[in-house]
């Protein structure tokens, strides 16, 4: 069975670990935002622009991401079905987030509301990248610039900053929780990825009935065995059929 017939297969599971990975994201910025620590360049730029507007900071994430995904038509990127799922559901599920999760005063509560907050994300990205289903939207728009020939550290150094800066301009949070998030993020990620990929699973013995063989015919004659292919005469060599005694 070919790789994508087995991905295939897998299809159910895939999706059930994109969305359990998209859900955990939004959480996980829900969690940030009510830490009050500080967020993400990306989420800097949404609360900046939710609060210039009046729209809710989920709605503006959905807003922003499908503003994103059309900056991949000229980098020529396709995107899968999380790439649109993400656009849709994270905000979503960062809005009823907002709406359960309490904002603590404490700095005692903020600080493991942050850590937690990071980890999580870094777990939920995992999980939807690793289904295999497609790039987030800001994902793919820097994956489409370094394959003009850029350099990544240097592709997403720029768009970060570039967000950030926009983003506290327009009044987003910016503090220890977006330096925490900036120096954790990638170990996190790269740590899990591996882990929480789900890898095409090789057909076992038992997963597929046995090839039918030709039952054996207990009346055929014997068959005799063939006549050995070299002299057995002294001097005649097994390793070499044709030489000479």
């Amino acid at each position: 069975m070919s790789v994508r017939a087995l991905r295939a297969a897998r299809l159910p599971l895939r999706l059930a670990w994109l969305y359990v990975g998209l859900a955990g994201f939004g959480l996980s910025l829900a969690l940030l935002v009510q830490a009050r620590l500080g967020l993400d360049p990306w989420d800097v730029l949404s609360q900046g622009i939710a609060r210039r507007t009046g729209i809710p900071i989920g709605w503006v994430v959905d807003i922003i991401g499908a503003v994103v995904l059309l900056a991949w038509i000229p980098l020529r990127q396709r995107p899968g079905a999380g790439t649109v799922s993400n656009v849709i559901g994270v905000g979503i599920v960062l809005n009823v987030a907002l709406g359960i999760i309490p904002a603590p005063a404490a700095l005692a509560w903020r600080l493991p509301m942050l850590a937690a907050a990071i980890v999580l994300n870094a777990v939920a990205t995992a999980c939807y990248l690793g289904a295999r289903l497609g790039p987030g939207p800001r994902d793919g728009l820097m994956t489409g610039i370094v394959a003009r020939g850029h350099s990544l550290r240097t592709v997403r150094t720029a768009i970060e900053l570039t967000v950030l800066v926009a983003g506290v301009a327009l009044g987003g949070s910016a503090g220890i929780g977006t330096l925490a998030y900036a120096l954790a993020i990638g170990p996190l990620v790269h740590l899990l990825l591996p882990r929480l990929t789900l890898q095409p699973r090789a057909p076992l013995a038992t997963d597929g009935p046995a090839p039918d063989l030709p039952a054996p015919d207990h009346n055929a004659p014997a068959v005799p065995s063939p006549a050995p292919p070299f002299s057995a005469k002294r001097g005649a060599s097994p390793c070499h059929p044709c030489s000479s005694a």
